[in-house]
């Protein structure tokens, strides 16, 4: 088979999905993914039918013989790996593994998109869900009424809500929104657990910077629990500065400011 239709097969192997997400996954235009949909159906490797969930999507999955195809394709993909890797001692395997892992994380990483959301939509209530859950587990916050309050904040033209997405999945998430004049909050900054460590947080925490200088904000700030020692040591590197506090939060414990307007320069 040629490399296309190939390299759809296994995608559609390792993660059944929507064409929607098959065609964000590869970075595929529409027709092009329809072409190569309609050779594996006539092929009898997949079937292509309406989402029971959404009917406006359409459901991409194997049949028996495209399952079959794929596992001889893990197949030959674990021998011609093994034949790489048997003159190397296991020292050495595990050397290479580490590494391999940390450049696939680093590359995904510098692949994740960032577009903006609508706070109310299913995939912003999923991330900040996420989001409430993991500070939940870190210091006990309590989010009752909270996604409503981001619905109505975190939207232009004097807020925005930002979602990372990695392979059609979303994978961090931030929100801005206005105080004062000139002045903007960061909100709801989120790093799924798989990313840690890939540099994504502080790529996020920039392009949020450069949204909020865009909706006229020269000062931006943001509170925080001691507890995420983590994102107060990224704070910190990225130039944000200690203050007192400047909201009746209850969970927040650490208050932070950085001027925009110096990056400017």
């Amino acid at each position: 088979m040629p490399l296309g239709p190939v390299r759809l097969l296994f995608e559609i192997g390792a993660a059944p999905a929507t064409a929607q997400a098959l065609r964000d996954r590869l970075g595929l235009d529409s027709g092009y993914l329809s072409r190569l949909l309609r050779r594996l159906e006539h092929d009898g490797l997949v079937t292509v039918a309406p989402d029971p969930a959404d009917r406006r999507r359409r459901q991409v999955t194997l049949t028996p013989a495209g399952r079959e195809r794929w596992a001889e394709l893990e197949h030959r993909s674990d021998e011609r790996a093994r034949l790489l890797v048997d003159p190397l001692t296991p020292r050495q395997r595990d050397r290479l593994a580490r590494a391999l892992a940390e450049a696939d994380l680093l590359v995904r990483a510098a692949t994740v998109t960032f577009a903006p959301a609508d706070p109310s939509s299913e995939v912003a209530r999923d991330v900040v869900g996420r989001y409430f859950a993991e500070i939940g587990r870190r210091f006990g916050f309590d989010s009752a009424g909270e996604t409503d309050k981001d619905a109505k904040l975190l939207v232009p033209p004097t807020g925005l809500f930002v979602v990372a997405v990695s392979d059609g999945e979303p994978v961090a998430c931030g929100g801005l929104h206005t105080i004062a004049p000139g002045v903007g909050e960061l909100k709801r900054m989120w790093v799924h657990d798989d990313w840690r460590g890939a540099g994504l947080g502080s790529r996020l925490l920039r392009h949020l910077e450069a949204e909020s200088r865009g909706l006229g904000h020269d000062i931006l700030r943001l509170d925080t629990n001691g507890a995420l020692t983590e994102a107060i040591g990224m704070y910190q590197r990225a130039g944000y500065l200690p203050i007192d506090r400047y909201n009746d939060n209850p969970w927040a414990t650490h208050f932070f400011e950085k001027k925009l307007c110096a990056d400017r320069a």
